[in-house]
């Protein structure tokens, strides 16, 4: 019988070692997702409310973050926007993994022709530049904050599935995935119970690195206007729309900025933070 278990010394030395950066992580993102559901319990105003008197404003007790040039509240557009923006990003990061996930796997573990035919359709893909297959397929569908999305998970998931087919790979040879095979166990049962469990942690890592691109791809989308469509709140269309007026406002610029930067920093610092802990784990024994 396979035994499964990991280093507990090693485990403490893993979180010793990288226990700073991914609680900074999870920290900002926490605070991300705090913000984001800060509208069902607090009075903010409306992202979409026009106030042209106001319009550019600096910041101040009404407006702390100031207006936008059609008089929108700054704060309330950012915090608005947080569920879009990330939201956006952790969706597609999804609709990437429910391909390149079974992609990956099944060409591992079929092998023969059947790898090299799905290999093949996925490098041809990736052949294709990233963003101009993105915007090949947004153009087809419309520009919208959706079509983004689309576009940009089918032209991510190639390169996603070859990590994927490596670190099957690399899990199909430890001596204890042969013995179970010799066992008697089926390819399923061996998939699920023990090439699987190899794969996840450091697929983990790949995910929360890959979510910061996606996110600063979609917002850059947006930025060129074929992402997330007015009067939407998205970080990436505020930078946009906050261009012609950098030098009378800058925080029109300066706050979806941060916010970008910030969140990008959080999902990198997650992303560090796990590998790690994982770098110290020791592989499962049997």
């Amino acid at each position: 019988m396979i035994e499964r278990r990991l280093s507990l010394p090693a485990l403490r030395f893993g979180l010793r070692g990288g226990r700073f950066g991914l609680m900074m992580g999870v920290a900002l993102l926490l605070g991300f997702v705090v913000l984001g559901l800060s509208p069902l319990f607090v009075d903010i105003a409306p992202p979409a409310q026009i106030d042209l008197l106001a319009r550019l404003a600096g910041p101040s007790d009404t407006h702390p973050l100031g207006t936008d040039h059609l008089g929108r509240d700054v704060l309330s557009r950012l915090i608005h926007a947080v569920p879009v923006s990330l939201g956006a990003a952790f969706a597609t990061m999804l609709a990437i993994l429910a391909i390149a996930l079974p992609w990956g796997v099944i060409a591992a573990v079929a092998g023969g022709r059947v790898d090299m035919v799905m290999m093949r359709l996925a490098d041809i893909i990736m052949a294709f530049p990233t963003l101009v297959l993105a915007l090949a397929i947004i153009g087809f569908m419309g520009a919208s904050l959706q079509a983004s999305i689309i576009g940009i998970a089918a032209a991510w998931w190639p390169s996603n599935a070859r990590m994927v087919r490596a670190l099957v790979l690399s899990a199909s040879q430890r001596d204890f995935v042969r013995a179970a095979y010799l066992s008697g166990a089926s390819r399923l049962r061996v998939i699920v119970r023990h090439i699987l469990p190899q794969v996840l942690p450091p697929l983990a890592v790949i995910i929360s690195l890959e979510t910061a691109s996606v996110l600063l791809a979609l917002s850059a989308l947006s930025f060129l206007g074929i992402g997330a469509q007015p009067p939407t709140p998205e970080w990436g269309a505020m930078l946009n729309q906050a261009r012609p007026f950098f030098a009378q406002a800058p925080h029109m610029l300066l706050v979806p900025g941060l916010a970008v930067t910030a969140a990008v920093l959080a999902l990198n610092l997650i992303g560090e933070g796990l590998r790690d802990l994982l770098d110290t784990r020791e592989p499962y024994e049997w």
